[in-house]
């Protein structure tokens, strides 16, 4: 989890420097704000992976078998709506 969530990190530094780029040479405001519309999927992306292997190393202890299982996905599907806003 650590090594992908690193990876999917970097990949979103590089877009943000593409961003930077595209700033400075007066690219078209649409296509600017597509593409920080994507950063900003990916780093919401990136959130929810962590919040669940947060739930599933963490919380997952203190609570046992189809109920954890349940608590967990209710959790995250939560989560995955508030940052849609």
């Amino acid at each position: 989890m650590k090594q992908e969530t690193l990876r999917r990190m970097k990949n979103v530094e590089g877009h943000v420097r593409g961003i930077e780029r595209m700033l400075e040479n007066d690219a078209y405001c649409i296509d600017v704000i597509r593409q920080i519309q994507a950063v900003q999927a990916a780093l919401t992306k990136i959130s929810v992976s962590v919040l669940d292997d947060h739930m599933q190393t963490c919380l997952s202890n203190s609570l046992d078998g189809e109920k954890r299982e349940q608590m967990l996905k209710e959790i995250t599907e939560v989560y995955e709506m508030a940052s849609k806003v």
